[in-house]
């Protein structure tokens, strides 16, 4: 049995063969074991603080990981002419459940983000990403001449955007406009928009951003600890002085799995928004690397599978694809400037590692759509290949 080696590609051509992409497979499954492990070790503190359980958190990670597995298996199941037929339809239910989270929705942490679902909370922000992209997508195939020709073909997507910007400022939850922001310019961007529309809207958006940071009190403070976190060590930059020190100790290759200090109580949010720091702390270095290594080739398979079947023809799916790969290599890079202080902390999870049902649900259910996006184009290929023998 001859084993595939580095060089013959294995890592960077798509699976020949094989009705679905094996590599799109272990990417996410390997991502979702890591952040089994790290939930499982960064939550124990917190776990047995919140119920006398230091595995609480871990049930309940493990439970969202089976539930992903089994909703990305019927997702799997859903033609892409039915995500095209029924984008709007996505969009309006996720706009709705914005508007519902505002006057029935659960309050943490000062934030009013959840919809208690029983077991799960839902955060309709984060269906709300998905929702824009699908619709997205389908407006870029049905008005592709407005948007590159004129001004009201690119305006309207922007204002179905802003309406859902206002609504998750309401929460408040910036870090979600934000990415919404990116990712829409970045699909804009592709769908052939002017250069000068796309420079307008840069402008624009980092204007607005720069108002509603300066207009917030609490968003300000954000900013400024970022900036010098160490100035006030146990106030406002408390999270991020806690976060560095995690990075500090885990040095080349950490502490050791289940070793890290800053785990106890010490940084909030250890298990969800700064598991990445517990991730370094713990695995050093080569823990670090790997995660983004995994996370890049995640995003890199989302575009590339984007680039192939735009250029076989297929717009929806294409323009779908490349925005789910804009969606998490930009939230992924959040995440980690977040934690390591590069950027101002923002509220988002690692794509597959953090804890959190929405967001694994939702990404896991994105994923699913790229192997089905690449299934079909894998499938009426293949079919043509065989009819042209015949």
């Amino acid at each position: 049995m001859k084993w595939p080696t580095f060089g013959s590609g294995w890592l960077l051509r798509p699976s020949q063969g094989l009705i679905y992409d094996r590599q799109l497979v272990i990417l996410s499954l390997a991502l979702m074991a890591i952040g089994l492990v790290m939930v499982s070790s960064a939550s124990i503190a917190e776990g047995i603080n919140i119920d006398n359980d230091p595995f609480y958190f871990v049930k309940r990670h493990g439970i969202f990981l089976l539930i992903c597995l089994g909703l990305s298996t019927l997702v799997l199941q859903v033609p892409m002419e039915r995500w095209q037929k029924f984008n709007t339809t996505f969009l309006i239910i996720a706009i709705l459940m914005l508007v519902l989270v505002l006057f029935v929705g659960r309050e943490i942490n000062g934030s009013q983000r959840w919809l208690p679902l029983g077991l799960l909370n839902v955060q309709p922000a984060e269906v709300a990403k998905l929702a824009l992209f699908t619709f997205l997508a389908g407006y870029l195939v049905r008005r592709q001449d407005e948007v590159r020709g004129q001004w009201k073909g690119f305006l309207k997507p922007l204002a179905v955007m802003g309406l859902m910007s206002v609504l998750l400022l309401k929460q408040p939850d910036l870090g979600s406009v934000v990415v919404l922001f990116v990712t829409t310019i970045g699909m804009l961007f592709l769908a052939g928009a002017r250069l000068s529309q796309f420079i307008s809207l840069i402008i624009l958006g980092v204007s607005l951003v720069g108002f509603l940071i300066i207009t917030s009190p609490y968003r300000m403070r954000r900013v400024t600890s970022f900036l010098n976190p160490w100035e006030d060590p146990f106030g406002s930059g408390y999270q991020l002085t806690q976060s560095l020190m995690a990075f500090g100790r885990g040095g080349w290759f950490g502490e050791g799995l289940g070793n890290s200090i800053q785990k106890l109580e010490y940084l909030p949010e250890a298990h969800t928004d700064f598991v990445f720091a517990i991730l370094g702390e713990e695995l050093g270095f080569t823990g670090v690397l790997l995660v983004l290594l995994l996370q890049a080739w995640l995003a890199f398979k989302a575009l590339h599978i984007g680039q192939k079947v735009l250029l076989g023809g297929r717009q929806y799916e294409g323009y779908l694809a490349m925005g789910i790969g804009i969606w998490f290599s930009f939230q992924t890079v959040v995440n980690v400037g977040a934690t390591s202080g590069m950027l101002p902390t923002k509220g988002l999870t690692l794509p597959l590692v953090s804890y959190g049902g929405s967001s694994l649900l939702v990404i896991s259910t994105a994923v699913a759509i790229l192997l089905r996006i690449d299934f079909e184009w894998r499938r009426d290929h293949m079919q043509a290949r065989q009819r042209e023998a015949i």
